[in-house]
């Protein structure tokens, strides 16, 4: 569809890192009027105005290989579908990495009505960069999902250790172990829900911004998705079962140790507290 401005009509998901955002990606996908790039997770904003080198031209160039050249099969694939994820892949691959760069890789929406860019990193964006995105945005649309804080924590932990195959790690940390690693920049700013909450309202709009629990979501999520739908302001979508029921990203099962609630326990009450000073209603599973 026509945009009226550089990023037309944006939807991003900012959600806090292993609090469903995955999952909800993988349902709304399905959706006729959102349109997914190939790759959920760009990171272009966060890349401007944080950490530059995410999309440094050698990571793009992995990234491209490892995930959509190397993985063409000819005798499986549509070659239609082939075509059109080569051309996004040449986008994604050009330079300079500027606004044009981003809108570029929207190009091939059509009828859908919103453009959709979901990346955790996002939820620790400044208060600039959402002033930026709005104004560049003919309607922006921010959705900031939400888990209870010492339930997320955990996740993250175990999420992280799997990606860097030390997961044994969990088998012999002592709570002075647990404290220095949940506490390193990278793992606790996901935490500061508050802190993201404050940078989105002193940038955007209160009506650009929905709040969704991940505990709400599990436990009716055809509602949650209903809600999500008439914040966008598009049709209801039937979707299927086995869709809502698909477990994605899902973390190794470990029990929580006995003492790591007690490590964190004044960091979740201000956490939670601060929810509150938001104006939101935490949900009752919160609260234990």
């Amino acid at each position: 569809m026509g945009k009226s401005s550089l990023f037309g009509t944006l939807f991003i998901s900012a959600g806090a890192m292993k609090a469903g955002t995955t999952w909800l990606y993988a349902v709304l996908q399905h959706h006729p009027e959102l349109f997914f790039t190939c790759e959920k997770e760009i990171h272009y904003f966060y890349a401007r105005y944080v950490k530059t080198d995410i999309l440094s031209e050698e990571r793009r160039l992995k990234l491209a290989k490892t995930r959509y050249i190397d993985t063409i099969d000819p005798n499986k694939s549509n070659i239609d579908r082939i075509r059109l994820n080569l051309n996004w892949v040449s986008s994604y691959l050009n330079r300079p990495v500027d606004d044009y760069w981003y809108a570029n890789l929207f190009s091939a929406q059509r009828k859908e009505t919103y453009g959709c860019d979901f990346s955790n990193l996002y939820a620790l964006l400044p208060v600039e960069a959402w002033q930026h995105i709005a104004a560049n945005s003919e309607k922006l649309r921010v959705l900031y999902t939400l888990r209870h804080p010492l339930e997320r924590l955990w996740s993250h932990i175990k999420f992280h250790l799997q990606l860097i195959d030390k997961i044994e790690l969990l088998e012999t940390w002592q709570p002075k172990d647990y404290e220095e690693f949940v506490k390193r920049p990278f793992m606790w700013q996901n935490a500061e829900y508050g802190a993201a909450l404050r940078r989105m309202k002193k940038g955007l709009n209160v009506e650009t911004i929905k709040v969704v629990f991940f505990e709400e979501m599990r436990n009716d999520s055809r509602t949650s998705l209903n809600e999500i739908e008439n914040f966008l302001d598009i049709k209801p979508h039937n979707y299927q079962r086995n869709i809502l029921d698909q477990q994605v990203n899902k973390s190794i099962s470990r029990p929580m140790p006995d003492f790591f609630p007690e490590l964190f326990q004044k960091d979740i009450e201000r956490l939670n507290s601060e929810v509150e000073d938001e104006g939101l209603i935490l949900p009752e599973s919160w609260k234990h």
